[in-house]
């Protein structure tokens, strides 16, 4: 084989290569939380073997058009997923967890059912859809019931209404493992817990029409939940 003929069988093989290399870019809109505790430890399991791959992650408490918006896919919570959609489980069951700092549970009743947190300070969600403040939903036995609280603090945020809780600022409706260890070390304490039921944890979700390219498949299977 002639210098020139290797020449031109190493270009090939290096277009071939190139081919088949994932690449390119993914958008993806995920909550808070999921973006936390779900994107990220995939992220830094897959990123580093797959340097042509960049994954742009916009968190967005809000339900999320990802057609209208142009995302790849989005996270949502499997009940939340339009029936349209692909959607690959990507994380376990969830609990929500009602918790509140001792200091502000002293000299108060703690609450027995959802209603009597009416007689409490609570620390508010604001939704980006419609503006409106996150009903807290329970539910035990069957029996389903979603309660409008009030208090004095209000955010767009879970990491500000831990941090509030924490500061004693009152009661706050937050995802389980965000405040297991605050719990465990007396930091926090738990009410309601009979009444946070589990329901359908995380999922990535994708239109049924797309073709999903390499590195989307590749994402897809970090994401994917086997337990």
């Amino acid at each position: 084989m002639t210098p020139k003929v290797e020449e031109i069988y190493a270009e090939l093989a290096a277009l071939t290569e190139m081919r088949e290399k994932p690449a390119g870019t993914i958008r993806i809109t995920a909550g808070e939380h999921s973006a936390q505790t779900i994107l990220m430890p995939a992220l830094r399991r897959l990123l580093p073997d797959y340097p042509d791959i960049t994954v742009e992650v916009i968190t967005d408490n809000g339900l999320t058009n990802i057609v209208t918006e142009r995302y790849d896919a989005g996270v949502r919570l499997g009940e939340q997923v339009e029936k349209d959609m692909v959607a690959v489980r990507i994380g376990p069951e969830m609990r929500m967890a009602v918790v509140g700092a001792p200091e502000y549970l002293v000299g108060r009743k703690k609450p027995r059912t959802p209603q009597d947190l009416t007689e409490h300070r609570c620390i508010n969600l604001r939704l980006p859809t419609r503006g409106g403040l996150y009903a807290w939903e329970f539910e035990k036995g069957g029996r389903e019931i979603n309660v409008r609280v009030e208090g004095q603090a209000v955010f767009n945020s879970t990491a500000l209404i831990l941090d509030a809780a924490l500061g004693g600022l009152g009661l706050a409706y937050l995802p389980e493992d965000r405040v297991e260890a605050y719990v465990d070390d007396g930091r926090l304490k738990r009410v309601l817990a009979d009444w946070c039921a589990p329901f359908p944890g995380y999922h990535l979700y994708y239109p049924s029409r797309r073709q999903p390219t390499a590195a989307f498949a590749l994402l897809v299977e970090a994401l994917r939940h086997r337990g």
